[in-house]
């Protein structure tokens, strides 16, 4: 387990008491409920800008806190404990770690301050296909002008700026621009999804970063999704633990039962495993180390494992009443379900890790 800075255990535990009083399971249930196209609560996500959790790895001079990705990481555990609706991954992470890294200092300036206020919602617009291959790109840019389809964008209902990528680098583009069309997408987890056309759009290069800058953008993305799949899978075993304690069964709890205890020590042993590599890709951006492309992917293919094993068997393990509506288990499997595919499979990144050791 990670070392924590006194400042850094003080932002978990506010966090941690933030989204258990204002913003529990339950208030995702009911904004599932109101079928908002957006996928979050704006006003909710206003109180999380107003926290500073927005620019937590933004730099100081652009509004933020400068509090690295360890830090964000822990936010983003927390309020996937608790399944908190909210473009933190994609923009406060995703749109905020392409402008850091290769945005130029007019871009940061004009950007990074609205995303660390909340006021502008950013994301990646990577895929033109069911699978995750970022290589496959057929989105071209012509005259300052960008043409091409992005599916399965996430938040991309609601973002006011698109990180594009193209055939021939990464653009930003306002998502307010003539030539932007978006078209919403029902997914399992019931976020702000959205297949987004480009057509002839005015898109501004991102210039710095190197060759690599997309990898760069797309390994802080997944590292982030592989910390939210660790708050979800944490929280998923704590429920049913405690289904586990007081269900009732042949006259005996259920935790009562060897076959059961043995089940749930397999499933502590995977979190536990999984938040070793998370914590490892964490440390890894915020030490700016060399290996950080073979730690994103080995965090995001054991977080996607991993929390696809928990959230199955926390279903199970609720017996009949985990297959109802009416309990909030379900909810961790159906985001589980969108979040392994994000950004690379494990089936996807443990290819690319073993071609990274040159396997």
């Amino acid at each position: 387990m990670a070392i924590l800075s006194e400042e850094q255990t003080m932002l978990r535990d506010m966090a941690r008491e933030w989204t258990k009083k204002e913003n529990p399971v339950g208030a995702f249930r009911k904004l599932r409920d109101a079928d908002a196209d957006s996928g979050y609560d704006a006003d909710v996500y206003a109180q999380m800008a107003e926290m500073g959790w927005s620019g937590v790895i933004i730099p100081e001079a652009h509004g933020g806190s400068d509090f690295g990705y360890m830090s964000l990481g822990l936010v983003l555990e927390e309020t996937g404990r608790s399944l908190t609706a909210s473009p933190l991954l994609a923009s406060a992470l995703g749109a905020a770690s392409a402008l850091i890294l290769g945005g130029s200092d007019a871009q940061k300036g004009a950007w990074l301050p609205k995303i660390t206020g909340g006021e502008v919602i950013g994301t990646l617009a990577i895929d033109e296909g069911p699978r995750h291959n970022p290589g496959k790109n057929e989105t071209s840019v012509s005259g300052g002008k960008l043409s091409g389809t992005k599916m399965f964008v996430p938040e991309g209902m609601s973002a006011g700026l698109f990180i594009v990528a193209a055939a021939d680098g990464v653009y930003l583009v306002d998502g307010s621009a003539d030539g932007v069309t978006r078209s919403g997408r029902s997914m399992v987890d019931q976020r702000g999804w959205a297949e987004v056309t480009f057509d002839g759009a005015v898109a501004d290069k991102l210039a710095a970063g190197g060759g690599d800058l997309l990898d760069q953008i797309l390994d802080r993305a997944r590292i982030g999704a592989a910390a939210e799949m660790l708050g979800m899978a944490s929280q998923a075993f704590d429920v049913t633990l405690a289904y586990l304690k007081q269900r009732v069964q042949f006259n005996q709890v259920l935790s009562s039962f060897q076959a059961l205890q043995h089940r749930m020590a397999d499933l502590f042993g995977e979190i536990e495993l999984m938040r070793s590599a998370v914590e490892n890709g964490l440390a890894a951006l915020d030490d700016n180390r060399g290996d950080i492309a073979m730690a994103a992917s080995q965090a995001k293919a054991v977080a996607s494992d991993a929390i696809h094993h928990m959230s199955k068997e926390a279903v199970q393990l609720h017996g009949g009443i985990g297959m109802t509506d009416e309990y909030d288990i379900g909810f961790y499997l159906k985001r589980a379900r969108t979040l392994e595919q994000l950004w690379g499979s494990s089936a996807f990144h443990r290819d690319r890790f073993a071609l990274l050791n040159d396997y």
